[in-house]
């Protein structure tokens, strides 16, 4: 067997606005947009991320929407990737912080408030 993450999804509330983010302030390079199913493909590196739209008021709209993701976005220098994002409108819940572990590590947000990391890993364990 040869598993390997192909994709990772996160659910929105509103597909433009969750198109513009990735594409527009994080850089992602939109791949595949379908508005009639609701989703939408990136490329980010070694895998795809896909983003899925939900109604607000779906039964299961609070448990997907709105959380933290635990999916990171890694970076060789994080400090400068900040700045330029934090330029675009992209908030950050925790700034940039040494770990005990040898990286930098911040938190970013998109537009539902769904949390993901940003991960500068030291060359030795990368």
């Amino acid at each position: 067997m040869n598993l390997q993450i192909g994709y990772a999804n996160v659910y929105v509330s509103d597909m433009e606005r969750a198109v513009r983010f990735y594409r527009d302030a994080l850089g992602l390079r939109l791949e595949h947009r379908d508005d009639g199913f609701g989703y939408a493909s990136f490329d980010a590196g070694p895998i795809r991320m896909g983003i899925l739209a939900l109604q607000p008021g779906a039964d299961n709209f609070d448990d997907l929407v709105g959380g933290h993701t635990g999916i990171a976005f890694t970076v060789p220098e994080i400090d400068p990737v900040f700045e330029a994002l934090k330029e675009r409108g992209v908030v950050f819940p925790m700034e940039p912080a040494d770990q005990p572990w040898g990286g930098r590590l911040a938190l970013l947000a998109d537009p539902d408030g769904n949390v993901f990391y940003l991960d500068q890993v030291p060359a030795d364990h990368a």
